[in-house]
């Protein structure tokens, strides 16, 4: 995501997301109904989301909850006419409610959200995306920062998050899949 906009001077809605005829590779998150370009990701930042998208998937195989890979349309706060201002694309999200689930992705809040910091997206932006998160009921969010080489964890607990920074020595550990254990090591060899 970048910080210029699409388009300013007007609010965009779902509905109007959905029809932009976007060239191959092209992608926007619409937040609060502005649009954001975002950049492909680095080759590094897709080692780490094919790594966690490997780990996820086979900690979840037979269990109620699915992993999905970016891009995947996320509707956080789903109005049914598609009045909705708000969709992003994150790296990795697990729903575990499969009413959630529509063709065009994800309706509503996903149980967990994982975001892979990249030279196309910064610390602020994904501080930005906290409060999007938290205010949609997303129970569990991931900063994967692979510069510093940790993981910031923050948990949905009576309507605020709490913080956990799991380090390269130690595995991130989740609290709405309980039994999940990451090794940093691995995620961030090169």
């Amino acid at each position: 995501m970048s910080d210029v906009a699409y388009a300013d001077e007007h609010r965009f809605t779902y509905a109007d997301y959905k029809d932009w005829e976007l060239k191959p590779g092209e992608r926007y998150e619409l937040i609060d109904g502005v649009a954001y370009a975002m950049a492909a990701p680095n080759i590094r930042h897709q080692r780490i989301s094919m790594y966690l998208s490997g780990e996820f998937s086979a900690f979840l195989k037979g269990k109620r909850c699915e992993v999905f890979a970016a891009p995947v349309d996320v509707r956080l706060f789903y109005e049914e006419d598609e009045s909705d201002e708000t969709v992003v694309q994150p790296d990795l999200i697990v729903v575990c409610d499969p009413r959630k689930l529509g063709e065009e992705g994800c309706r509503g809040a996903p149980d967990m959200v994982i975001e892979i910091l990249s030279p196309s997206n910064s610390a602020i932006e994904m501080e930005r995306k906290l409060e999007l998160y938290r205010d949609a009921g997303v129970q569990e969010y991931w900063i994967v920062d692979p510069k510093n080489k940790h993981v910031r964890a923050y948990s949905l607990k009576d309507g605020q998050y709490t913080m956990r920074t799991f380090y390269l020595d130690e595995s991130a550990v989740s609290e709405v899949l309980p039994g999940l254990e990451i090794p940093l090591t691995d995620m961030f060899a090169e």
